[in-house]
Formats: structure tokens, C-alpha cells, sequence
């Protein structure tokens, strides 16, 4: 990795920042913008799972469920709107669809790529994206305790 120096309007430098060979300055722009994003979207998380808690009690994941059905409904929204209807920019979808609703809730992710499947008419494929993913995470969370369990 080579440092990279940043200056400001004096041309004095004002600190290096690491950027990995072959990497170019727009590329690393569209990563801060998704870490941006991403902070913003699981802060928002963190609150809305704290309120939850606090109004609705711990008995069930409103909270969570929440926070899934409202990222995906806000996915839904911004790719119609933004991205189909007036062509919102790169840099816009990153900090909003992979950023800001990728850190909110993964399952927003999640529902536009099987939307995307189905509707390309690959319900078959669609189906077992769904499958796989649900019955697969669950079954990698619980191999994962084990894992820690025997291991400790």
C-alpha cells in the first residue's frame, strides 16, 4: 500500500491516508461513502432497537422486524425512484441502497436481489436464493455457536 497525502488550499500537507496500489481516488471515495452510509445505517438501527426495547419489551424482535420491513420498503422506494425514474448517480446509490440501507438492515439487500431474480422471470432461481439464504444463515449462526462452544 502507498500513502497518499492529502493538502489543503496552502498545499500543505495535511496527513497521509493509505490507499492500496492500483485503487483510484474515485474508488476510494465510493468506499467512504458506503462506510458513511453504513454508520449512519446501523446507528438509526441501534435506536430504533432501543426504542424497541424500551416501548414494546423483549419478548418478541418488533424492533428488528421493524427495521427490515421499513428497509426494505425504503429500498423498494429509492431504486424505483432515484435510479429508474431520474438517474440518481453512482454516488448517491452507494451512500443510500449499499450504505445507509445496507447498515440499517441487510435484508433490504436481500429483498431487492430476490425482486431482481423474480423479476427477471427467474422464479426457480428466486426461490432458492431464498431458501438457501434463510435456511443457510441460520444454520451458519448455529454452527458458529457450536463452534465457540466446543472451542472454549
Amino acid at each position: 500500500m502507498r500513502a497518499v497525502a492529502w493538502y489543503d488550499k496552502a498545499g500543505r500537507a495535511t496527513g497521509l491516508t493509505p490507499r492500496p496500489p492500483g485503487v483510484s481516488k474515485a474508488a476510494m471515495i465510493n468506499v467512504l461513502l458506503v462506510a458513511l452510509g453504513g454508520a449512519i445505517g446501523a446507528s438509526l438501527r441501534h435506536l430504533v432497537n432501543v426504542a424497541g426495547l424500551k416501548i414494546l419489551g423483549s419478548g418478541f424482535p418488533w424492533a428488528t422486524m421493524a427495521v427490515n420491513l421499513i428497509g426494505s420498503f425504503a429500498m423498494g422506494m429509492f431504486i424505483e425512484y432515484l435510479t429508474r425514474r431520474i438517474g440518481a448517480s453512482t454516488e448517491l446509490r452507494l451512500f443510500i441502497a449499499t450504505g445507509l440501507l445496507g447498515g440499517f438492515t441487510t435484508f433490504s439487500a436481500f429483498s431487492l436481489d430476490f425482486a431482481a431474480l423474480w423479476q427477471r422471470g427467474e422464479m426457480v432461481t428466486a426461490f432458492g436464493y431464498v431458501l438457501v439464504s434463510v435456511v443457510g444463515a441460520l444454520l451458519a449462526l448455529f454452527l458458529g455457536l457450536w463452534v465457540v462452544r466446543v472451542a472454549t
